[in-house]
C-alpha cells in the first residue's frame, strides 16, 4: 500500500511540474491533479500494454520514436476523461508527457526504497 502511495505522490508531484513548466497544460485545482494522476496511471497501467503491442511495427520502424507518440496520445486521453484537467494541443500533450516521464524517474530513483534491505 506504501508503495502505491508514494507511486501516486511522484505521479502527481510531474504532473504539477509539467503543468507549472507547459502554458499548454493547466490544472484547476489539487483534488483534479490527485484524479488525473490516477487516471494517467490507470490508463498507463492498463490501455498502455494494448497499444504497445497494436503498434509494435510502427514503434520498430522508426527506432521507438512512436512510443513517445503513445504517451503524448495517453496524456491527451486523461485530459478528456478528467474534467479541470486540460490540454491545448498534441504538442503540449508529447511535451507534458515527455516531462512527467523524466520528472518520475527522478523522483522515483530518489524516493525508492533499498531493495537489499530484508525485513
Amino acid at each position: 500500500m506504501q508503495r502505491l502511495l508514494v507511486h501516486w505522490f511522484v505521479s502527481s508531484v510531474a504532473l504539477w511540474v509539467a503543468s507549472y513548466l507547459l502554458a499548454g497544460v493547466s490544472i484547476q485545482s489539487v483534488p483534479t491533479l490527485l484524479v488525473a494522476a490516477i487516471v494517467l496511471g490507470f490508463l498507463n497501467a492498463v490501455l498502455k500494454p494494448i497499444l504497445v503491442i497494436l503498434t509494435l511495427p510502427i514503434t520498430i520502424v522508426t527506432l521507438g520514436f512512436f512510443y513517445f507518440v503513445l504517451n503524448g496520445v495517453l496524456f491527451a486521453l486523461g485530459s478528456t476523461l478528467v474534467s479541470g484537467f486540460y490540454v491545448e494541443g498534441f504538442g503540449s500533450a508529447f511535451l507534458g508527457a515527455l516531462i512527467m516521464s523524466a520528472v518520475s524517474w527522478f523522483l522515483g530513483a530518489i524516493l525508492k526504497p533499498d531493495q537489499k534491505k530484508k525485513d
